[in-house]
């Protein structure tokens, strides 16, 4: 114990070193042994750098006067290391229609907090691609049908998580291909005649398939088959 004898005119409190507060800050790391360097992972407490690296994709619906632009940043991971990665930081929708902006602010905070919480951000995709608009859908060029805006950014969303390589390209084995490219042979021969302006790049009167939302769905020796993802009614 230490005795007071004088009168107290002021305090302070001792604060840590600069160093040492730099050596507190906890990162989640897989330690590597021997040579290998420890590897950062993505996490909530990583803060964001001065510079990131994004892209910018441009959203047009027949639902809307305007388009939006959806930018996505990166964050690059262990950078000129062999484990470097980039991994999605931040999203920012913009533009000029103001009905919907509210969702639009909520939405950018809640996707960017996701990302910024790290582990596996897909399911973000399939979520998202789930919503449908009561007051109905829309098609895109080539015959895609999108269930609402908010389905048409997870997609969005889906490519550029293709694109930086956190998830992979969905792909038929060969039996859907051969599969695929025999029905379609088939049916093709047995309507030769076609719209010659037509820019769909299946079959006309094809309908609309319920896996893939694409309108490649035709029926051969009774049985439904889609040129786009392979379901079939036959198993």
């Amino acid at each position: 114990m230490i005795k007071v004898d004088k009168k107290i005119v002021g305090y302070a409190v001792n604060q840590p070193a600069a160093e040492e507060k730099e050596a507190k800050r906890e990162f989640k790391r897989e330690a590597g042994g021997g040579d290998r360097a420890d590897v950062i992972r993505m996490h909530e407490k990583l803060e964001r750098p001065e510079m990131l690296v994004g892209s910018t994709y441009k959203v047009k619906t027949p639902v809307s006067d305007h388009a939006m632009y959806v930018t996505i940043n990166d964050i690059i991971l262990n950078e000129g290391t062999p484990y470097e990665k980039r991994r999605p930081f931040e999203v920012f929708i913009n533009s000029k229609n103001l009905d919907h902006y509210q969702w639009i602010v909520a939405l950018t905070r809640i996707i960017s907090a996701v990302f910024r919480k790290g582990g596996d951000v897909a399911f973000l995709v399939e979520e998202l691609k789930a919503v449908f608009d009561p007051r109905g859908g829309y098609w895109q060029p080539g015959g895609r049908f999108m269930p609402s805006i908010i389905a048409e950014l997870g997609h969005v969303i889906e490519k550029h998580l293709i694109m930086i390589g956190l998830i992979g390209t969905p792909e038929l084995d060969a039996g859907q291909q051969q599969l695929i490219a025999a029905k379609r042979a088939e049916y093709e021969e047995s309507r030769r005649q076609k719209d010659a302006f037509s820019k769909n790049n299946y079959p006309d009167g094809a309908q609309l398939c319920g896996k893939c939302n694409t309108a490649a769905l035709i029926l051969m020796d009774g049985c439904q088959t889609c040129l786009s993802c392979g379901d079939s009614k036959c198993g």
